[in-house]
């Protein structure tokens, strides 16, 4: 009996020292990450309300003022393309004042120029806006892209000064839109 105690015990004490110094276990496995980055757009109008205003008092100059819109863009390495573009949603009102489909005086014009510090581009001098179909503000050929905080273009808008225009406070609405391929 003692000698069946003592083999037992040896019996253990070798399957103890075995698994003490056995090889860890232990497994692996890995992945490919695979991402497909797409040509995407973004921007936000930071200007809320651009307030026109002329510098003349006997109708020597336009009506101006600036917007600013951040752009936030990639376009496609081989064949990409992008706009910024803008339409006047909502004409002037009340009635009486300046319009951009049916202007009061032939020759009065809401009219924009554009600049931009990034790999976009502007349009190139001045553009009559319309609310009949959006206009080209800002073009993006292949394989551009904007800074990570995005690019700033900001828009000088020009509105003739027409004394036929009532005395009093009018709005528009410009919609800006921006596309990338």
């Amino acid at each position: 009996m003692k000698r069946i105690s003592r083999i037992k015990m040896m019996t253990c004490g070798l399957m103890v020292f075995f698994a003490a110094n056995a090889p860890a276990q232990s497994a692996s496995g890995t992945t490919t990450l695979s991402v497909v980055v797409p040509a995407e757009a973004a921007l936000t109008v930071t200007t809320a309300t651009t307030n026109m205003a002329t510098a003349s008092t006997t109708f020597g100059s336009a009506f101006t003022g600036s917007t600013s819109v951040n752009l936030k863009f990639r376009t496609s390495a081989t064949t990409g393309s992008g706009t910024v573009t803008v339409k006047i949603t909502t004409d002037f009102s009340p009635t009486g004042g300046p319009s951009v489909a049916t202007p009061p005086t032939a020759g009065d014009a809401l009219s924009y120029t554009c600049s931009i510090t990034s790999s976009a581009a502007c349009v190139t001098g001045s553009t009559t806006a319309s609310t009949g179909s959006a206009t080209n503000v800002v073009t993006m050929g292949a394989a551009k892209h904007s800074a990570n905080a995005g690019d700033v273009a900001t828009v000088g808008w020009s509105l003739t000064d027409d004394p036929v225009y009532a005395q009093g406070t009018y709005t528009a609405t410009a919609t800006f839109t921006i596309s990338a391929s």
